[in-house]
């Protein structure tokens, strides 16, 4: 029940470009993310060249589109993987092919993760509570009220407000939202969740939503290990009750992400394939990839 279209995050922003604005006399600077990514529009004189820049410790996966004159189409989209703290020219364009002064008009969408990330598909995750605790199922894997394309592998646990959250597997704090404080259930309500994404170390990524407001008890470059409390449930964004959603995710090419499956050490054994209506007790184990 996250509504994850509808979600303003770290992992997934789509930002319009109305125009983009002079640094200097022959720089101009297109801000997709005010710290994500960065596109900069450099003029030499004899070319234009678009460059992108990641402002963040982490991988993110982009694209950017162009709308110029120079294109027979009228526009251009570039697609790529930018590792952290990295920047790469876009394109270049002959200065002469553009029949205005005007700044290029660039859009842009990014999301947390490599699109080349490899799932360790052997990984076992903790459930994302405490040891001992059991918490109902809402939604499993494929469940048709909204478990459906990317959120196909989430999952739903019904949780009471300011139920301890734990990471489900170790990483490192990748984004943090908190300041929310509404949860309803009308279009739009998504851009109103808390949550927490953790990269792991294939560069997969957790994700953990709808916690409450100032529910986030880590920090972004926080390293999380198996099992550690990270933050407190909620009702906030695209929600109908208090839960938690949690999800791994693979970035995909276009700035998206899909849901991959994932295996859960249970006191009960391995769950493969959560299911609606069924409760699943947290245990540590030397099983899970702790």
């Amino acid at each position: 029940m996250k509504g994850r279209g509808n979600i303003i995050n770290r992992t997934r922003a789509a930002i319009l470009l109305a125009s983009i604005f002079s640094l200097c006399q022959n720089t101009a600077f297109a801000k997709c993310a005010d710290d994500w990514l960065g596109v900069n529009e450099i003029r030499s004189g004899e070319n234009i060249e678009l460059r992108a820049t990641n402002y963040q410790e982490f991988p993110i996966t982009y694209s950017v589109r162009v709308r110029s004159d120079a294109f027979s189409r009228g526009r251009k989209s570039i697609r790529g993987t930018l590792s952290g703290q990295e920047s790469e020219p876009l394109l270049v364009i002959p200065a002469s092919d553009v029949q205005t002064d005007e700044p290029l008009r660039v859009s842009c969408s990014w999301t947390i993760g490599d699109d080349e990330a490899t799932h360790d598909d052997d990984h076992l995750y903790r459930l994302p509570y405490a040891d001992g605790t059991s918490y109902r199922v809402l939604q499993g894997f494929g469940s048709r009220f909204s478990h459906r394309g990317v959120e196909e592998y989430a999952v739903d646990f019904k949780m009471t407000e300011g139920t301890p959250v734990h990471a489900a597997r170790a990483g490192f704090v990748a984004r943090v939202v908190e300041s929310n404080d509404i949860g309803c259930w009308e279009d739009g309500c998504g851009e109103y969740a808390n949550f927490i994404v953790v990269m792991h170390d294939d560069g997969t990524t957790g994700e953990y939503y709808h916690l409450q407001q100032n529910g986030s008890l880590v920090e972004v470059g926080d390293k999380v290990v198996a099992g550690q409390q990270i933050g407190l449930s909620g009702n906030t964004g695209h929600t109908a009750l208090p839960h938690l959603h949690f999800a791994v995710y693979r970035a995909t090419r276009g700035a998206r992400s899909q849901s991959i499956p994932v295996n859960f050490i249970s006191a009960d054994g391995i769950v493969f394939r959560p299911r609606r209506g069924h409760h699943y007790r947290a245990v540590a184990s030397q099983q899970a990839g702790d």
